[in-house]
């Protein structure tokens, strides 16, 4: 009798934190989880629009520009590479608030310290929070969707959810900024005053999602970094180098986007500038929900054909100055990348041992990042020895050709 009261008295329909308070289930928790998530990559591509304004402001060249970009990167890949696996052991809310709160940091030092010092500590401290926040709630996402769908255990729904979230987020940060740059005012503080909030709510919001990790369970020697499945060398090799040419893209017009805008096509308005920015990301992450059930090699066909049409476009637009033209070439090219990024990640998490998912979602997005920051800081390099078209046609083959080459090498990997 006293055994059946117990039993009544705690049902598990009420799932609580480790602290035995109420939480929210599996199926409420995954949006919030997937709504902060968003909204700390939505904060990291927030300077986007305002890059012109500190060049103009700080006489910066786009080489500093993109310099400055690229510190986020730095910050990821260390956060990544040292504690991107963590998670697997401690439990992701116990990774992704504290990554929420490196967000919440780094706004409030770019708006409070609003020179190039400022800046660059700023998305140092943006970068840690996103490697900090990018493979843990990647996996958070898809253990929450099998906790709250057990009879849907290989359902692509997490790894969509996830991948928009991620590109969706980034793109929705140049079109905040863009926005408020030009109807709110104060260029260097609304905007990081405004995702500071998001980031708090964010925070909370993942602090009453159930826990997915069993801390309870013994450590073995602490959390497995990096195990893969049997014979998944080469296809998660495969899936991190797509992603690095996905993300080589979507940096390219995160980092430079705003002022090829501005110099090459005399577009003086901020909000064009941030629309720019988001049209790129926008149509990653809306490729991605049209195309959710595509077989992989089919995401990365349509993917090798988006992106060479789309950077194609973008010369022309350089060459015979048109606003439209760019537009439509970045979006192309954006939705090509998404496409590949969706592929990628998609495989990527296939590839994991499960108590290891984490520590090789951190690996994979220690490959990916690099394609952020590597790739533009080179472009703008070259601009110093030929013009900025010929850096951008360049730029574009060899991301086609690594493209090619690491698309090819992951479908003949799954098809092995």
């Amino acid at each position: 009798m006293s055994g059946h009261s117990m039993s009544v008295a705690a049902p598990e329909s009420k799932p609580s934190n480790s602290s035995g308070r109420r939480v929210v289930p599996h199926n409420i928790g995954f949006w919030l989880v997937a709504a902060a998530f968003a909204s700390l990559q939505a904060f990291g591509t927030v300077p986007t629009p305002m890059w012109p304004l500190y060049a103009v402001r700080d006489h910066l060249s786009p080489t500093t520009v993109t310099l400055a970009f690229g510190c986020m990167v730095v910050g990821a890949g260390v956060s990544l590479y040292l504690f991107g696996h963590l998670s697997d052991r401690w439990g992701r809310r116990r990774i992704i608030v504290p990554a929420l709160m490196f967000g919440i940091a780094a706004a409030a030092v770019m708006a409070w310290w609003p020179t190039l010092p400022g800046l660059l500590i700023g998305r140092v401290l943006t970068g840690v929070a996103v490697g900090l926040m990018a493979s843990t709630a990647t996996t958070y996402l898809t253990d929450l969707y099998r906790e709250g769908h057990p009879a849907q255990p290989a359902s692509r729904v997490p790894a969509t959810v996830a991948s928009v979230a991620n590109l969706g987020g980034l793109s929705l940060g140049p079109l905040v900024a863009g926005a408020l740059l030009r109807w709110v005012g104060h260029p260097f503080t609304t905007s990081y005053l405004v995702f500071i909030a998001l980031m708090a709510i964010g925070a909370i919001s993942v602090s009453l999602s159930p826990e997915t990790v069993d801390r309870a369970l013994p450590a073995s020697g602490g959390a497995p970094k990096f195990v893969l499945r049997h014979a998944q060398s080469r296809v998660f090799l495969g899936a991190a180098a797509v992603a690095f040419c996905s993300f080589a893209i979507i940096g390219l017009f995160s980092s430079v986007g705003s002022l090829i805008v501005h110099s090459e096509l005399h577009e003086s308005s901020p909000f064009i500038w941030g629309l720019a920015g988001f049209l790129v990301l926008g149509a990653s992450a809306l490729a991605q929900t049209l195309f959710p059930k595509l077989a992989v090699v089919r995401m990365l066909v349509l993917g090798l054909i988006g992106v060479p049409i789309g950077m194609a476009l973008v010369v022309v637009a350089l060459y015979n100055p048109s606003l439209t033209l760019y537009l439509l070439g970045s979006a192309i090219a954006g939705a090509g990348a998404g496409l590949l990024f969706k592929a990628a990640i998609s495989v990527a998490i296939t590839t994991a041992e499960p108590s290891s998912t984490a520590g090789v979602l951190a690996r994979f997005f220690v490959v990916a990042y690099l394609g952020v920051g590597l790739p533009p800081v080179l472009l703008t390099a070259a601009t110093h020895l030929i013009s900025s078209r010929s850096a951008l046609i360049v730029f574009g083959a060899a991301t086609l050709v690594v493209s090619v080459i690491a698309a090819r090498l992951q479908a003949a990997a799954l098809r092995h």
